[in-house]
């Protein structure tokens, strides 16, 4: 089989994981466990994860030339990811964050993206070719908005198709929204697209009916063990959840979109595709730490062919 080529334009940051109790409040010290520091940031994650589950894929950010830098680079090379429209500045560190766990498996993160906010459309722009022979370009909202804008407005000016993962989520103008073929929010982000706080009340399948009839061609909202959402057109359905024993929800959406750009480029049907999605998406919840918990081809075959293959 050809490999699918996937382009992900997208962020690199450092994560730093440890697991507590409970969240402390201001002013409280606690005892933690389980200290992690790894490679993260949702565009590096998908990059790596796309290229585990065989895509030809390429990575296109920026870093800091600095310490942090270099688990990057050690990273892509290791995974197999092309480095070609990857960046180092001097003018900003690496990014990093820090991720909080408690017991149950839930997180809170807090990020300074740092070097990834150099990112522009110029930049996206040096890697017009590159998207332009792409099955597929993904990318995400842990960078300036204008370049993951500008990912999706050159993706559809070649005719590649574009899936935007919109994490950490910001309201997005009709103008963006129109360029998007996938649009991957969960419950909350789906609600802070739309400028409504993260907790509306307002039911999900209304929001999304709204948000996909301002111009997204597919829209696939990610509600965790309960499955996702899709609207398709005038087409909708519901894809269930996959019960898995929890350890680490961080990096289960990068591990979903990742899942999703592989099954599409490779020509499942769009409940397929969705359904093998929320296969990777479980897999990532199984392990500590985001690299180490991203599926491999094999389980997340044998994973999909257990619970969907008919």
């Amino acid at each position: 089989m050809v490999k699918p080529v996937i382009t992900v334009v997208g962020s690199f940051a450092v994560g730093m994981t440890l697991r507590t109790v409970r969240m402390p409040v201001f002013g409280e010290t606690l005892i933690g466990s389980d200290f992690d520091m790894g490679p993260g940031g949702k565009g590096s994650n998908q990059a790596v994860a796309t290229a585990r589950l065989g895509a030809e894929s390429y990575f296109a950010g920026i870093i800091g030339e600095d310490k942090l830098g270099e688990i990057a680079t050690d990273l892509y090379r290791a995974e197999g990811v092309d480095t070609r429209y990857l960046k180092k500045t001097p003018e900003m560190a690496t990014g990093v964050g820090f991720i909080i766990l408690n017991q149950a498996g839930q997180n809170g993160i807090i990020l300074d993206m740092s070097a990834n906010k150099l990112m522009d459309a110029a930049f996206v722009d040096t890697a017009e070719a590159q998207i332009a022979r792409s099955d597929i370009v993904m990318s995400v909202l842990e960078i300036p908005v204008a370049a993951a804008a500008r990912a999706m407005e050159v993706g559809r000016r070649h005719g590649v198709r574009t899936l935007l993962n919109p994490a950490p989520a910001a309201p997005l103008d009709d103008s963006v929204l129109k360029n998007i073929d996938y649009l991957t929010p969960n419950e909350t982000e789906l609600r802070i697209l739309q400028g409504l706080a993260p907790d509306d009340p307002t039911p999900t399948p209304e929001l999304a009916k709204r948000l996909q009839a301002r111009g997204v061609k597919t829209l696939i909202v990610t509600m965790g063990e309960q499955g996702a959402l899709v609207m398709d057109g005038g087409d909708e359905f519901y894809v269930p959840g996959i019960s898995v024993e929890v350890v680490d929800t961080t990096g289960a959406g990068d591990a979903f979109n990742a899942g999703l750009a592989i099954a599409l480029a490779e020509g499942k049907t769009l409940r397929e595709a969705v359904q093998y999605a929320a296969c990777t998406g479980a897999l990532a919840c199984t392990k500590l730490g985001v690299i180490p918990a991203l599926a491999t081809r094999a389980a997340a075959d044998e994973l999909y062919n257990k619970y969907f293959a008919s």
